[in-house]
């Protein structure tokens, strides 16, 4: 086989990895991103995953939230929860906060720690997608006005879908 077409074959073998490649984002946060009293495929990071998928993204969207987190448990888990290879991060921008009001930090201390996050995940050239689901109206969360509901989690995810697919374009 002459050398051109080698280079040839090498540059669309090179090309399909790349059409068909999957972009990884992560959903960083507390308790309304792991999906507090939701089944786990109802969460808004699943059905982000679906509604981007079926769009034609080839994405996996991974949830790497846990109840009762705070911001600065936040930022020490950002390096081993978010993994290398990750395009995006939907970082959780009420729940942390939430928890840390709970826990009587100062909110200037919990300020500290979500820049802190950002910007470790800027250095690895990660693009960040802000949630704001403490934002949503109470006919979207559970009785306790906090946590979000089916319906919530699916409205979050609908929001949320313009954004991320504009992070995954830049």
């Amino acid at each position: 086989m002459s050398l051109s077409r080698r280079l040839t074959t090498a540059f669309l073998v090179l090309c399909a990895l790349v059409c068909h490649s999957s972009a990884q984002i992560v959903a960083f946060g507390a308790s309304n991103v792991s999906g507090f009293k939701v089944e786990q495929s109802r969460t808004w990071p699943a059905l982000l995953e679906r509604l981007l998928q079926a769009k034609g993204y080839n994405v996996r969207v991974i949830n790497a939230g846990l109840y009762g987190d705070t911001t600065a448990h936040m930022l020490q888990r950002v390096d081993t929860s978010i993994p290398e290879g990750t395009k995006v991060v939907v970082l959780d921008m009420g729940g942390g906060f939430f928890n840390d009001k709970i826990k009587n930090v100062p909110r200037d201390q919990s300020e500290k720690n979500i820049h802190a996050i950002a910007a470790r995940l800027r250095s690895r050239g990660i693009k960040i997608v802000p949630e704001f689901s403490y934002k949503l109206p109470d006919e979207f969360k559970q009785a306790d006005h906090v946590h979000l509901n089916n319906a919530g989690h699916k409205e979050l995810a609908k929001m949320l879908l313009p954004e991320v697919i504009a992070a995954l374009n830049r």
